[in-house]
């Protein structure tokens, strides 16, 4: 994965939230931290999603990351969901670089690329819409990291906050705690991200990835059960910091 150096956007940027870091008593931001965007495309039904994926795959992909983007992950949900989706998880090194991705009609290879995709008629369409959502990194891991070896589950989580306030404690204790007892606990993450625009505002989400369901019940399972999640779940500058889960059960497409 590539690495570049935090640029920092002028309108954007000085609108996003600052978090915390592991570790750290005061309120200082992660430098290079990067910015998620997490689509769902809602397939229509008939609609040709060979064709969309190729669209991901050869045009979509290969343009954002001309423009600098860092990665871009395509997931089919986990069973037979009605209407069909299709996530797709784009990060960007910084805001800047999500700015400039938005006008790819201006690359004459994405023109190329994309030419089949671009030329269906309007009474063939491949989705209903897509939404968009936009997440900047957690200080605690404020890059992707790549999934682990055989990984053909992924675990999106959307916590959600009854406040801001609720969100800012919940992102403060993954960044002083929780995160490390996940990796003690092998519940491996590939991101974490406080929603900064979207449809569940205020929330934070993250997302999870396993060998297969029976890995991921049996460490979500010693991580329950740990002693350290059993301590820090029960201070008081924690309590009430979520109000509702949200779990979605992808797999690479």
């Amino acid at each position: 994965m590539k690495r570049r150096k935090f640029i920092q956007s002028t309108a954007v940027a000085t609108a996003l939230p600052l978090t915390f870091t592991v570790g750290q008593q005061q309120s200082k931001p992660a430098a290079n931290k990067e910015l998620y965007e997490l689509r769902t495309y809602e397939i229509k039904f008939g609609g040709n999603q060979n064709l969309l994926l190729e669209y991901f795959k050869n045009a979509l992909e290969p343009a954002l990351k001309r423009q600098g983007a860092n990665h871009l992950m395509i997931f089919r949900e986990y069973g037979n969901s009605d209407p069909a989706n299709i996530w797709v998880l784009i990060s960007y090194p910084d805001p800047s670089v999500y700015l400039q991705s938005q006008n790819l009609f201006a690359d004459p290879e994405y023109l190329k690329t994309s030419a089949d995709y671009h030329a269906l008629p309007a009474d063939k369409p491949i989705y209903n819409r897509f939404s968009s959502s936009l997440l900047l990194a957690f200080d605690g891991l404020p890059k992707m990291l790549n999934p682990v070896d055989g990984a053909s589950l992924f675990e999106l989580r959307i916590y959600e906050g009854y406040s801001e306030d609720a969100v800012r404690r919940k992102v403060k204790m993954f960044n002083h705690e929780e995160i490390a007892l996940f990796y003690k606990t092998k519940l491996h993450p590939v991101f974490f991200g406080e929603m900064i625009a979207g449809p569940y505002r205020p929330s934070l989400v993250y997302m999870l990835n396993f060998r297969d369901m029976a890995e991921r019940d049996a460490n979500w399972a010693t991580f329950v059960n740990h002693p350290e999640w059993n301590a820090m779940r029960v201070k008081d500058e924690y309590a009430n910091s979520v109000s509702n889960i949200r779990k979605i059960f992808l797999k690479p497409a």
